[in-house]
């Protein structure tokens, strides 16, 4: 064997302390070498998920969907964020600043962690949003993306500007991440739905269903027809019979202000159920007259109507 000099014990010295320069530099350090970093700065450690002192709830995942337990973790995970940073400015103002360092280092530590959406859903807001405010600014920027959608051709086929929807699209997102406590996020969602389904090149009617659904979930109330454009979506897109019928009953419960849709919402209603009576599996087929005839879906912008005395907040 060779002999292993001092000076090529020294050259590996130089080599080892470089890699682990290198990995502290790009944010890569291992477990153990992160954990004596902040031993050796004299930070107190603890678990993260089991602190000491805390009685922490079991998570209960019984008759719970993929979608409930994300957008939990999703909440959770914004809420951690925020407490930094509130604390970090909480210790500054009182004059503890060596804690305040420890908040902003914890804070730049959450940054490298690579947020995964998951789910498609993790796309949208949560459906929890409780809006109750008059903002301004998001006043503003829900007119801007309104006359956007309007000078973008909205209705009017011939005139479809995308890059213009596109413009609105972004207002309107802009509105629900800044301002999730305005009134206007709602209308804002109903509008996003809106340009997924009829505005952009491609429909992205997934995500335009969402967006429907979460105007709903935001404003029970609301004074668009984001039920009945939910139903044509399943109806004439996504061929999805049940949902379609289903959405079809709830435009007459909930969304009696547009006639229009309800009268059509009344004749697909009765196809449907027809479709259905005749094609149950196991059951005897019904006599009924002749098969209905299959209708269009509804043109875009046709199916917007105001009611007779419209909500304060309809544009």
């Amino acid at each position: 064997m060779k002999t292993i000099t001092r000076k090529m014990v020294g050259s590996m010295s130089v080599v080892v302390v470089s890699i682990v320069l290198l990995v502290g530099v790009t944010g890569c350090k291992t477990d153990a070498l992160y954990v004596e970093d902040r031993v050796e700065k004299g930070v107190p450690l603890t678990s993260l998920e089991n602190p000491a002192g805390l009685d922490l709830p079991n998570i209960n995942v019984a008759d719970r969907t993929e979608v409930d337990l994300v957008e939990e973790m999703m909440l959770h995970r914004a809420m951690y964020a925020r407490y930094l940073r509130v604390l970090a400015d909480y210790y500054s103002e009182h004059g503890l600043e060596y804690k305040a360092i420890w908040a902003r280092n914890e804070m730049n530590d959450l940054i490298r962690v690579k947020p995964y959406r998951y789910i498609l859903d993790a796309e949208v807001p949560i459906a929890t949003l409780q809006p109750s405010e008059s903002i301004a600014e998001a006043d503003r920027l829900f007119e801007e993306g309104r006359a956007l959608m309007k000078k973008g051709g909205e209705g009017i086929p011939i005139f479809y500007n995308q890059e213009t929807m596109k413009l609105a699209l972004a207002k309107f997102k802009q509105l629900v991440d800044q301002y999730p406590t305005s009134d206007k996020v709602d209308d804002a969602a109903f509008y996003i739905a809106e340009i997924h389904k009829e505005y952009l090149e491609e429909a992205d009617n997934l995500i335009a269903l969402q967006w429907y659904q979460r105007a709903i979930d935001w404003n029970p109330e609301l004074p668009y027809p984001a039920r009945f454009q939910m139903a044509v979506v399943y109806h004439y897109r996504l061929k999805d019979s049940e949902k379609a019928l289903e959405m079809y009953q709830q435009v007459l419960e909930h969304e009696r202000f547009n006639k229009s849709n309800v009268a059509w919402a009344e004749i697909e209603i009765q196809k449907l159920t027809s479709e259905k009576t005749r094609h149950a599996s196991g059951e005897p087929v019904a006599e009924v007259g002749p098969e209905p005839a299959e209708s269009s879906e509804p043109p875009a912008g046709e199916t917007i109507e105001a009611s007779p005395a419209p909500p304060a907040n309809v544009p």
